[in-house]
């Protein structure tokens, strides 16, 4: 086993460079979990299968990432970071090209499964590589330039789906990680190495990490396939809840008593962490589900392009941009458990606006909680400004201005 290197901080342009090259990274992979959302009638579309089937586009991605994930730490130790970091980037960018030349949902979906498995690793390694090449009193900004690359990329994801697929065609909404990735490949070659880390003989948990891939599989194979095959009435669907039962138990009994488990659940003994996480995923789930069904809606029940499907969901996310340095500059005043009901809470009632939409609705009705969603510090009796766009339901042309 090597010794850990001491990260050398860079300086100046090298610096300005590297930190680009890994936040455009962040950005390209955090893009590529929304932009396809409002493609996904397009795609469905042009390959022949129906919308239902297409959110597999959405599903397999998302799969394949969690899976990855705690895998991150292990191929790190045998790797080094940035070896692996630029291995995860030229992956993406060939399984991107290969999404784009997909003619069938088959392909699509494996192409999608290689895309999540290589982006896994590239969110946390952008990350941990910010922090090395900043200088220790910097690592404040380093985190808010990442955290910035993580809010702003889900916000434009659906605006650039919509746009490419009505103006273009679905195709490019993977091809234009291709030069993306070019770049940061060139940028981490050449300005990364100095931050390399050691490599040692990690040893990976296989059985945990086949359990995990099991139960998380079977659960999510089982809720996408469940209301199409009425729930608990269909024998495929009890046959995955059953899996996903025991081998989330199996899982949890492996991985409790291995000695150097793949994902080391210990740490729920805490419970601030299980906390802290178990909102943290009602939350995100709220969100996601969302993000995924809101377009859908859009485009299938409302007549909206997929362009202007992309500019209603893409509301989400303008407050949040806007208050993200308020939000910073609170949490080191007001106690962040303070912050984070205050924000679950303002989702939960933004969250019940959307249950009055109808087919009827017209453009600021359905974007107005779209953007109170993220606006956690804007005040309740905020009032929805008077429409002057005609609704665009069962249309399929996007609203005039004026």
């Amino acid at each position: 086993m090597t010794h850990a290197r001491i990260p050398t901080a860079l300086t100046g342009a090298p610096l300005l460079l590297a930190a680009l090259a890994l936040a455009l990274s962040n950005f390209m992979v955090m893009l590529d979990t929304t932009i396809a959302n409002v493609s996904v009638p397009h795609i469905a579309g042009s390959i022949g299968i129906s919308p239902n089937q297409g959110t597999w586009i959405i599903t397999s991605y998302s799969v394949a990432e969690a899976i990855c994930v705690p895998l991150t730490g292990f191929l790190t130790a045998r790797l080094g970071s940035v070896r692996l970091f630029i291995g995860a980037l030229i992956g993406f960018a060939l399984f991107s090209m290969l999404c784009g030349f997909s003619t069938s949902l088959g392909m699509l979906i494996a192409c999608r499964i290689g895309q999540g498995f290589c982006g896994g690793p590239l969110m946390p390694l952008t990350q941990t590589l910010l922090l090395r090449i900043f200088p220790k009193e910097r690592h404040s900004q380093a985190l808010t330039l990442w955290a910035m690359t993580t809010v702003v990329a889900p916000i434009l994801g659906p605006i650039l789906g919509g746009v490419i697929s009505d103006n273009w065609s679905w195709h490019w909404i993977f091809f234009i990680n291709l030069p993306v990735a070019a770049g940061c490949v060139v940028g981490a070659w050449l300005l990364l190495r100095s931050v390399e880390t050691a490599r040692t003989t990690a040893r990976i948990d296989t059985i945990g990490l086949g359990l995990l891939a099991i139960w998380i599989a079977s659960l999510q194979i089982m809720l996408d396939l469940g209301h199409d095959r009425d729930w608990f009435a269909d024998p495929a669907i009890v046959t995955l809840a059953v899996i996903a039962a025991i081998g989330f138990a199996l899982f949890c009994a492996w991985e409790f008593t291995a000695s150097e488990p793949a994902v080391d659940i210990r740490i729920f003994r805490h419970r601030g962490f299980t906390v802290g996480t178990v909102a943290q995923a009602l939350a995100y789930g709220t969100f996601f589900a969302s993000a995924v069904i809101i377009p859908q809606w859009l485009q299938a029940s409302l007549g909206y392009t997929a362009t202007w499907s992309g500019y209603t969901t893409a509301f989400t996310g303008v407050a949040a941009v806007l208050l993200a340095p308020v939000v910073g500059r609170l949490s080191s005043r007001v106690d962040l458990r303070v912050l984070v009901c205050f924000g679950i809470l303002w989702l939960g009632g933004t969250t019940l606006l959307r249950g009055h939409w109808t087919s009827d609705a017209d453009f600021w009705s359905l974007a107005l909680p779209q953007l109170l969603q993220a606006s956690a510090c804007r005040s309740s009796s905020s009032r929805s400004p008077r429409s002057r766009w005609p609704r665009c339901a069962r249309r399929k042309r996007s609203p005039p201005l004026g």
